[in-house]
């Protein structure tokens, strides 16, 4: 086992692997679209087969057998125990205090997890408009713990546009807003991953992915960026969990790049064929 011939992996892998280890057995886990639907299957399949993993949609306990293209993808019935509705999920299962875990997307990030998926730049006329805040606002305040995943968002002192509270101002400030005492734990960023302890709930960097400096991930960040005490490297995927996760969505992994380029590959490869076969058919007139 020790002489395993070692597999290299993508970004993508990483982010993923590190996702899933945040899933405990047991935790009942609403999922997005992208790396969380990937990292709640990966976990269910490896170290939490109680998870429970439900849709925005209202699929509760389900097993997907690929990555679907929506939040309503028929390939996330399979193995579900009941369905509900949209409304439902909000009202009966988060605002009440049932789900353990929820993923997020970041767009932009202050220090204290408070985060845009809005707009970048002047709300009525931005340089980019994003995916918007759909359930963002009420899984960030109302999930037990919070995991957000940016791979190519930034760290700002101001939001562009607040979408998505954190911890507000840090410490006990959401608690003194009469907010729930709940929100992001975890940031696996395009560099590293990073935690927000009590008492400050300030953005930490907690460990650094392979081949990442710390100058490369404190250049990004706006102001003093807290150092936990032991810096560690982020674990990486292993062989297994690197065939897995190519199994169930190849195309994620590979990233748009790759995917594109092998998409262009392949159906130029089947016009090549359908004309050797044409070319072959007229030979035999």
């Amino acid at each position: 086992m020790g002489n395993r011939r070692k597999i290299r992996f993508t970004l993508s892998e990483l982010m993923i692997y590190n996702a899933a280890l945040e899933i405990k057995d047991g935790d009942k886990v609403v999922m997005g679209q992208g790396i969380p639907i990937v990292a709640c299957s990966l976990a269910k399949a490896f170290h939490a087969p109680a998870a429970v993993l439900i849709t925005e949609a209202g699929l509760v306990d389900v097993a997907p057998y690929r990555s679907p293209i929506h939040i309503a993808d028929p390939t996330c019935t399979r193995g579900y125990s009941y369905s509900c509705d949209l409304m439902d999920i909000f009202t009966t299962i988060l605002n009440r205090g049932f789900v353990d875990l929820c993923f997020l997307g970041v767009g932009q990030i202050d220090k204290f997890g408070n985060m845009n998926s809005t707009a970048i730049g002047d709300y009525r006329k931005p340089k980019m408009r994003m995916m918007g805040a759909g359930g963002a606002p009420d899984f960030g305040l109302y999930a037990k713990r919070v995991v957000l995943t940016m791979r190519g968002g930034k760290f700002v002192n101001k939001l562009d546009y607040f979408t998505t509270p954190g911890w507000l101002e840090g410490g006990d400030s959401k608690k003194r807003a009469g907010l729930p005492d709940t929100g992001p734990a975890v940031l696996i960023s395009a560099k590293a991953v990073f935690h927000f302890p009590a008492p400050e709930r300030e953005l930490t960097l907690v460990s650094l992915h392979p081949g990442v400096k710390l100058e490369d991930v404190a250049k990004d960040v706006p102001w003093k960026l807290k150092v936990a005490p032991e810096l560690k490297t982020t674990p990486p995927p292993t062989p297994e969990v690197i065939a897995y996760v190519r199994n169930f969505d190849p195309t994620l992994t590979a990233g748009r790049k790759l995917s594109l380029s092998l998409a262009i590959s392949a159906t130029v490869k089947k016009q090549a064929l359908k004309q050797k076969a044409q070319a072959a058919r007229q030979a035999q007139k």
